[in-house]
């Protein structure tokens, strides 16, 4: 590997030898096959219906609690949009997924962020906050594997966010698209599920998912479930917004799941990162002793802080010159994060990973000195 080589551990995408291209051009020759005339059509703003029934399926709701879009990051922008008006209080995650911030920040939404543990979210600080008297509309909520910190919430903390949730009057946005890609453990039950079975409960949670990590990122297909008349008022706005969302990709992702190569799909790529995510850890240990991290139990990052003196808006720079690219821990928080980095380890290959753990201890001795 050359040193004018760029190995990022920036972005969260799988690489491409773990796409699963030759399953994508098959399904796709199957869409065209099967409902030309649909696929090629404007559609409707709730997405390509057959798809939209085979999540409503997965999740063991009605389809009229589901919504189709370009992305799960449109999913988000359609509910922060609906629900959330300027001055309103939102709960996220501290840290929490820098675009989340971003779009709320544009809202201008008034946002806490609530201490990230182990298991998740602090139940506890949250309590406090809303017993001092903040009311929010809504809590964002990454449950698995976290982004940026790859944190999971335990099923104990699911259960006491749900009944806040119903104790305060606010909407859970359970923002869930890495749940399949595990690598050890069980899977745990969706706070949507959770609450489907209480009527008390069911309409305190918005889940959004997405088929970016699963199949690829170039599809652009997320969704969105949730109450039907919160559905049916998004979908709404999506009409007049752009009509419909991509009705190719939808199908096509649609036979990709039907077929069950969805399944084997999500098998390559947790097995590839599974791997990725222990050699990251073993190389941070080996060359960057000072740096603590948990290890992820799945997903596509590591969170790292790196020892105080080490400033990232320092070390970006400094490691971009030496061919690694990082994200700055910064970038998640309101305050703090000034000597934390979020590692991706989905788009870099096995043999890149060393390497570039090397490059980026090299840049933090650069930047100590």
């Amino acid at each position: 590997m050359t040193a004018e080589q760029l190995i990022s551990f920036a972005r969260g995408a799988p690489s491409l030898d773990i796409i699963d291209v030759e399953g994508l051009k098959a399904a796709a020759a199957r869409a065209f096959d099967a409902d030309p005339a649909g696929m090629t059509a404007y559609g409707t703003s709730v997405g390509y219906v057959p798809l939209r029934k085979w999540i409503a399926e997965k999740h063991g709701v009605s389809a009229d609690q589901v919504i189709v879009t370009n992305g799960s990051l449109q999913a988000d922008a359609f509910l922060f949009n609906h629900l959330v008006q300027p001055g309103d209080t939102v709960i996220v995650e501290k840290p929490t997924y820098d675009r989340t911030l971003l779009s709320l920040q544009n809202l201008g939404a008034k946002v806490h962020q609530v201490t990230l543990r182990e298991d998740g979210i602090d139940t506890d600080e949250l309590r406090a906050l809303l017993e001092s008297g903040v009311r929010p509309k809504l809590a964002h909520i990454i449950p698995n594997y976290q982004n940026p910190a790859g944190i999971t919430l335990s099923e104990q903390k699911r259960r006491d966010l749900l009944a806040l949730a119903v104790e305060y009057g606010f909407t859970i946005f359970e923002d869930d698209p890495y749940v399949d890609i595990r690598f050890r453990g069980d899977a745990l039950p969706s706070m949507l599920s959770m609450a489907a079975s209480s009527d008390e409960v069911k309409n305190a949670v918005v889940h959004a998912s997405s088929f970016t990590k699963t199949v690829c990122p170039g599809v652009r297909v997320g969704y969105l479930v949730g109450p039907a008349a919160l559905i049916d008022a998004i979908a709404k706005k999506a009409t007049n917004l752009y009509i419909s969302p991509g009705m190719v990709s939808e199908a096509i992702v649609h036979q990709f799941c039907v077929s069950g190569d969805i399944e084997r799909s999500v098998r390559t790529v947790s097995t590839a990162l599974a791997e990725r995510a222990s050699v990251l850890a073993d190389s941070l240990r080996k060359h960057i002793p000072g740096a603590t991290f948990t290890e992820p139990d799945g997903g596509y990052f590591l969170w790292v802080d790196l020892p105080e003196e080490v400033d990232v808006d320092k070390l970006f720079p400094a490691a971009m010159k030496k061919g690694v690219a990082i994200v700055k821990g910064t970038d998640f928080l309101l305050d703090g994060g000034k000597s934390s980095v979020r590692l991706a380890f989905s788009a870099v290959t096995v043999d890149q990973i060393d390497e570039g753990v090397r490059r980026l201890a090299a840049a933090i001795d650069e930047v100590r000195a």
